[in-house]
């Protein structure tokens, strides 16, 4: 553990940044090198703790289905009577050391630290519970529930207003800039991965290819959804905060389009769309 310590702070000699980024909803100040030495530490060990279960909950409906799970509509039980997202996380391995799969590692971590500050831009993570039975891990999330993502709503319209294209690029990018001061990466904005509330607040979701972002780590090359890639991905180069600002000027122009920007299939041909 002491090496690893050492080895986080090596990496971490960054620009100093901003000690507090004020916004119109929220003071949000700066994850702490231990904050980002216990999301490495974790995953690292491929083990993070979890508390038991606090909330209760009924389910309502199978609203989505991944690779290692389901996603469900519910409601809390109690007083509060809110609705609530649960994903319900399967994982069976062939051995009881193999541990938790790091990018699941991450996405919680990264959500119960960024959870602190309450952006209002960021899904908020409610609770984190898992029971584990020798090789078999069972993992339940539970977040605060979304109506529809960006993709879905836009699909149901046949114009966007400016004013609220507007709106939802500044939602947007008060969430990024959030993520961006505390070294977070995001690394897959795409608009499924951005949730739309009955009242038009917007929300980034989806954390699972999230990064704590340093200066003198290699990055994976394969990330962000090809549509949304940056051209230092697609050419495997170096990377940095600048893929997600890129990927969020695609969604803008899809806002206005209604169609994706760059629709190319694969990775050269979606390098000579963006060149054309």
């Amino acid at each position: 553990h002491l090496f690893l310590y050492l080895w986080c702070l090596k990496t971490l000699k960054l620009e100093r940044l901003k000690e507090n980024a004020t916004y119109s909803f929220v003071v949000a100040p700066n994850l702490t090198y231990f904050s980002i030495f216990q999301i490495k530490l974790a995953e690292f060990r491929g083990k993070m703790d979890f508390c038991p279960e606090s909330l209760h909950y009924e389910l309502l409906a199978e609203v989505g289905e991944g690779s290692f799970g389901k996603v469900y509509k519910a409601r809390e039980v109690g007083e509060k009577q809110r609705l609530l997202a649960v994903k319900k996380l399967n994982f069976r391995w062939e051995s009881e050391e193999a541990g938790i799969p790091p990018f699941m590692i991450r996405e919680v971590a990264l959500l119960r630290k960024v959870g602190y500050f309450n952006h209002p831009n960021i899904v908020k993570l409610l609770d984190a519970s898992a029971v584990s039975i020798g090789s078999a891990l069972d993992l339940t999330l539970v977040l605060e529930y979304i109506d529809q993502d960006l993709s879905t709503f836009l699909s149901k319209l046949v114009q966007l207003l400016p004013c609220w294209s507007q709106d939802v690029m500044q939602q947007l990018l008060q969430g990024l800039d959030f993520l961006h001061i505390n070294l977070v990466l995001h690394r897959d904005l795409k608009p499924e991965n951005i949730l739309v509330s009955s009242r038009r607040e917007i929300k980034i979701a989806d954390f699972g290819l999230a990064r704590i972002h340093t200066y003198n780590i290699a990055l994976t090359p394969g990330v962000v959804t090809l549509w949304y890639r940056a051209p230092e991905v697609l050419l495997n180069s170096v990377y940095m905060s600048s893929v997600d600002i890129w990927s969020a000027g695609c969604i803008f122009a899809e806002l206005f389009l209604l169609r994706p920007l760059f629709k190319g299939y694969t990775e050269v041909q979606q390098l000579q769309k963006i060149f054309e």
